[in-house]
């Protein structure tokens, strides 16, 4: 199972982009709330309601982590961290996009890796800031902003289901 996390003031075209495509491609994908109420409020006021909270849900089986940006407080979860943690030092994939690798950067999951991220948030990504667009580092994707949320999304269906899964939803989707 894959897990994208959500936290008020998300960016709303990064979570539903990538929730859309990864689904398309059929994907196993849960959406999980940080904010101990499953209706969660976007930046630009869209309620999206999660499939979970992040207290209820069982990450054992968890694949990849997904963080959309936005103006959220996901560095401030605990659980969210130490998961993020743990699911790093396992090697396991994590993407993050927009501000959302500040959050890695902060807490280190960044050494010895390459990243980009939204422009004015790459100090907390320290040496591993390389610009681009969508950077795939070891276990890391990452994407610059809001207007790569597809391309985000088509690398980590990529990664997950291959390159011909990501074809096939890259020609229906007519990308």
């Amino acid at each position: 199972m894959n897990y994208l996390f959500l936290d008020n003031g998300f960016e709303e075209i990064e979570a539903i982009t990538t929730i859309d495509l990864l689904r398309r491609a059929g994907i196993a994908l849960t959406t999980v709330s940080i904010t101990g109420n499953p209706m969660v409020l976007g930046a630009h006021n869209i309620a999206v309601e999660a499939d979970g909270l992040i207290g209820d849900v069982d990450f054992s089986d968890a694949e990849m982590l997904i963080l959309p940006g936005g103006q959220t407080k996901l560095g401030d979860c605990s659980a969210l961290c130490e998961l993020l943690i743990e699911h790093n030092k396992a090697e396991k994939p994590i993407a993050a996009i927009c501000a959302a690798p500040m959050v890695l950067g902060k807490l280190g999951i960044l050494e010895g890796k390459q990243a980009t991220c939204y422009p004015g948030c790459q100090e907390p990504l320290g040496e591993s800031y390389v610009g681009g667009l969508v950077v795939e580092s070891k276990n890391i994707i990452t994407a610059k902003g809001p207007g790569l949320s597809s391309d985000f999304a088509f690398c980590i269906i990529e990664h997950l289901a291959g390159p011909d899964k990501a074809d096939e939803v890259y020609d229906k989707a007519q990308y």
